[in-house]
């Protein structure tokens, strides 16, 4: 992914202008998985892996998505979680989407989950939303522009002390080959902050870093559905995201680090060295 660049932007203006498409088909998909969360009992859902879940929402979500952005911005691809998750962006224009981003929470009633959509033209990760599926927060950027938190504009935190950082994170759950690895890196960044949260949505995670809710974030495994979006926002808010070795973020299964520009190398450095 390319790294955030100041406007002008020669995806600039075509970005811009498909924003709107990609947050008509967030709400959509949105509205639909708020019609369901009453409904719990009867919902279908099956083990895709360990401790990952995939429901009838989340496939009926994509769907809508993918039928709205087909009907919007005709003649564009999709890699979606549920429906074509193989698919790899390239020439053209692409979204990258995750109708449901937090499945174990909504089949479980925790109220943090949301619908996320990242652009990428020729190549370029380009704009990003994410729609908070119960608060009805919808966090947005392209690239050159901004980012935006129901139209208004946002930022990363001023912070600069970690002792007084709220860190966000997400714990391996699919696979266990990072856990001790993870269970170092957090007692570290336990030790230097005032607290770190896991709340079940790394499109959220990343949105609340841009926010400046959270000062940083890292997860040591995630896929391009869960971060793509909101890796353009927290750029976009002014904040830095890498891998955890300080590379680019590709559009395949990633490491992320993510806060501003005094917390990001700060966090880069304790992960590194409790590793």
């Amino acid at each position: 992914m390319q790294a955030h660049l100041t406007s002008p932007h020669p995806h600039a203006e075509r970005a811009a202008a498909l924003l709107p498409h990609m947050i008509t088909a967030a709400a959509r998909a949105a509205d639909l998985i708020a019609s369901r969360a009453g409904d719990r009992a009867n919902l279908e859902w099956r083990v895709k892996s360990h401790a990952d879940f995939v429901s009838d929402v989340d496939t009926a979500a994509e769907r809508a998505i993918r039928a709205t952005l087909a009907r919007l911005v005709p003649g564009s691809k999709v890699m979606g979680e549920e429906l074509s998750p193989e698919s790899v962006p390239g020439e053209g224009t692409h979204f990258i989407v995750d109708p449901l981003d937090g499945t174990t929470n909504f089949l479980h009633g925790y109220p943090e989950y949301a619908v996320s959509i990242a652009l990428v033209i020729d190549g370029v990760l380009s704009a990003g939303v994410v729609q908070n599926a119960v608060t009805g927060e919808c966090f947005s950027a392209s690239i050159g522009n901004g980012a935006e938190r129901n139209g208004a504009r946002i930022s990363v935190s001023r912070n600069a002390d970690p002792a007084r950082a709220l860190i966000g994170t997400g714990f391996p759950f699919r696979s266990f080959t990072h856990v001790k690895r993870y269970l170092r890196q957090f007692e570290a960044v336990s030790r230097a902050t005032s607290g770190i949260r896991r709340a079940g949505s790394a499109a959220l995670d990343l949105c609340d870093v841009a926010c400046g809710r959270f000062d940083a974030f890292w997860e040591l495994e995630l896929s391009p559905w869960d971060f793509s979006a909101g890796v353009l926002i927290t750029r976009e808010a002014g904040g830095i995201v890498t891998t955890i070795d300080g590379g680019d973020v590709p559009y395949t299964p990633s490491s992320i680090v993510a806060g501003s520009a005094a917390m990001h190398p700060w966090l880069l450095t304790v992960l590194r060295e409790a590793a």
